[in-house]
């Protein structure tokens, strides 16, 4: 399939980063459709995506005109069947569980035309471990976007042992297409690129935090200001939402078997209390 033959794109799940990547694509005239189970979570989604392009406009970065014909290019819907029966290409951006994913897959599968591409957001679950739920293995690769979407520019596109040239290609132009810079991973590895370097970061703040050698704004402030990154790593994990680094550190605990990769009792105790960050009005820090 060749990339201009792309005009349909299904955005399945309507969370942070679902949301936003159904934007970036609508915003460059792709007829996108953003399905999620929950019809509330839908209303969320387009109430928060009204919000962020009104303040890109006040900021002169989107005009009104802009934003209204992106909104025109956007359908919002909690049926699967109707968001991928004509869709050439489906990015999935669901919760972080293997199995959840398989299943959708093998639905999503069954639902769309024979030429669509099947594309999973996951930055820890490699394609290979959903392609089998499928008959198209040839069609499934990742394509991680990072969050904010609507700011951040990369995008990591994996090529799995199973993923055809074709597929890749086609993904690659279409991530250029929508004004963000690909990189390609010829190899599978758990984690990718960006979050592999992250991830270690993530877990040196956090025990520097359980050892108690400085507390969570300090340990930011030292990534802020010795190395000049933009946000700090407890700061990223409440943008991000913690249960999301929780459950990538469940999933590279129960496929290595290595206790070390289980979740820190501090991120178990998050999620337990239910202080997911941002989207919780309370993390690491506390937002009004």
């Amino acid at each position: 399939m060749k990339n201009d033959k792309i005009k349909n794109i299904a955005v399945i799940g309507s969370g942070t980063m679902g949301s936003q990547i159904a934007m970036v694509c609508a915003l460059e005239g792709y007829q996108v459709t953003l399905q999620d189970i929950s019809e509330e979570s839908l209303a969320k989604a387009k109430q928060s995506l009204e919000g962020h392009m009104q303040r890109r406009v006040e900021k002169g970065k989107f005009s009104e005109d802009q934003v209204s014909k992106a909104f025109e290019c956007m359908r919002f819907t909690s049926s699967l069947e109707e968001a991928v029966k004509d869709t050439d290409i489906v990015i999935e951006a669901i919760v972080e569980k293997l199995d959840v994913k398989r299943a959708l897959f093998a639905e999503v599968d069954r639902l769309a035309p024979a030429h669509t591409i099947l594309a999973t957001n996951s930055s820890r679950i490699v394609s290979s471990k959903i392609a089998d739920a499928t008959k198209r293995s040839e069609k499934i690769c990742n394509m991680h976007f990072f969050n904010p979407v609507l700011v951040m520019e990369l995008v990591e596109v994996v090529q799995g042992p199973h993923t055809s040239e074709e597929t890749i290609q086609v993904t690659i132009e279409l991530t250029k297409r929508i004004n963000k810079i690909p990189i390609l991973l010829k190899k599978e590895i758990n984690g990718f690129v960006a979050n592999r370097l992250l991830g270690k970061l993530m877990d040196e703040a956090v025990y520097l935090l359980e050892n108690e050698i400085a507390n969570v704004e300090e340990i930011d402030l030292a990534c802020t200001k010795a190395l000049n990154h933009p946000i700090g790593p407890f700061a990223l994990m409440d943008l991000v939402g913690i249960d999301v680094a929780y459950y990538a550190r469940m999933q590279n605990f129960q496929e290595t078997g290595d206790e070390s990769m289980k979740p820190s009792k501090i991120f178990v105790d998050k999620v337990e209390k239910g202080e997911l960050g941002r989207k919780t009005g309370k993390g690491f820090y506390t937002y009004s």
